[in-house]
């Protein structure tokens, strides 16, 4: 398959994207319009520090934060941030894993994955280690535990920060906010990570092994679709706002008398929403076979192609809203801070 860019602009993109060791998910604009549409879906009621003009722009900005921390070739950054960005599906399928077996614990998974690897060679050839320094071929990807992980962090500052407002001092209460900002902003980019399909898939970087229906193998598809063709496309927050999705509650209720789940129900959740995505691997390429998504494609075609990209940021914003939604209403009160801070003020005032 062969594309004609019409831009040096998209054509440089396509230049920075190759010279990185791994692959983005959406570029800049594409994870800020997540996290915009994510706080766009927040009820009202949820603590308005965050829609300030100023914490909204944080926010925002720090959805590209996880990808800022690829520019240093550092090894051991390298290895714990890259696989944070992904989760290849069929990996796991070939290690005999399924997603229902999936540890909400990320070592436990690591020893799920290396044992259904070193149990299936077949699937695994062996990893050349001149082509592995930062020791990462030997794993499928961290995603949704990279998002629990986030989701968790958040929930307890929620949780402190409750303390710090009936206690605290006013430096404290700003200072657990900007935790708060942050933790939000970073946790978005894996959300967003996820709603890019080629993040859930071997094939990230065009089709890969058997390719009966001629999907391209284009090894530069993975840029296109996180940047090149949203640019060419035209799309924009301004166009994606108005349909904002709102923010749902995670996580079924406990019935009563039911026994405890067997994992944490937003883990499950999480997992839920990557094979969702996941299942939009085949019809993207299917449609850029269709031409839906070449650079001098047909107005009718692009718009098909503009529209998919489209929803899969929607999808991602509703997703990060309801993370972000759930972990604050179900952030318990820090009962042990707050009994800290009740003894330092009799402290402070004698009593």
């Amino acid at each position: 398959m062969h594309f004609r860019f019409s831009s040096s602009a998209v054509v440089a993109a396509f230049v920075f994207a190759s010279s990185s060791s791994c692959a983005l998910a959406w570029d800049y604009e594409g994870h800020r319009n997540v996290n915009s549409l994510a706080l766009a879906g927040l009820p009202a009621e949820f603590p308005a520090f965050v829609r300030a003009p100023e914490a909204a722009e944080r926010i925002a900005f720090l959805s590209g934060e996880p990808d800022r921390w690829r520019n240093v070739a550092d090894l051991p950054v390298r290895h714990a941030n890259a696989p944070d960005h992904y989760l290849d599906l069929e990996y796991l399928t070939e290690a005999g894993l399924t997603l229902a077996g999936l540890s909400e614990f990320r070592h436990v998974y690591t020893e799920q994955f290396a044992a259904g690897r070193a149990a299936h060679p077949e699937y695994f050839p062996a990893i050349d280690p001149e082509k592995n320094k930062d020791h990462t071929r030997e794993l499928v990807g961290y995603l949704p535990w990279a998002i629990v992980e986030h989701y968790g962090k958040l929930k307890s500052a929620f949780s402190y920060l409750k303390a710090f407002e009936e206690a605290g001092t006013p430096e404290e209460i700003a200072n657990a906010r900007a935790n708060i900002i942050y933790l939000m902003g970073v946790m978005g980019h894996y959300v967003g990570d996820g709603a890019q399909p080629l993040h859930t898939t071997k094939h990230h970087n065009g089709w890969v092994g058997d390719n009966p229906h001629g999907y391209t193998t284009w090894n530069k598809f993975h840029a296109w679709i996180d940047g090149g063709f949203p640019a060419k496309a035209g799309v924009s927050f301004g166009e994606l706002a108005p349909r904002a999705r709102p923010a749902r509650i995670l996580g079924a209720a406990p019935q009563p008398g039911a026994p405890a789940p067997a994992r944490d129900p937003i883990f499950s959740d999480v997992l839920a929403y990557l094979e969702n995505q996941h299942a939009q691997v085949e019809p993207l390429y299917a449609l850029d076979k269709a031409g839906g998504l070449k650079a001098d494609g047909v107005p009718a075609a692009i718009a098909g192609g503009k529209a998919f990209i489209e929803e899969q940021q929607l999808r991602g914003g509703e997703m990060l809203a309801s993370l972000w939604l759930t972990a604050w209403r179900t952030a318990p009160l820090d009962v042990y801070l707050r009994a800290r801070l009740a003894e330092r003020s009799g402290a402070i005032t004698g009593k």
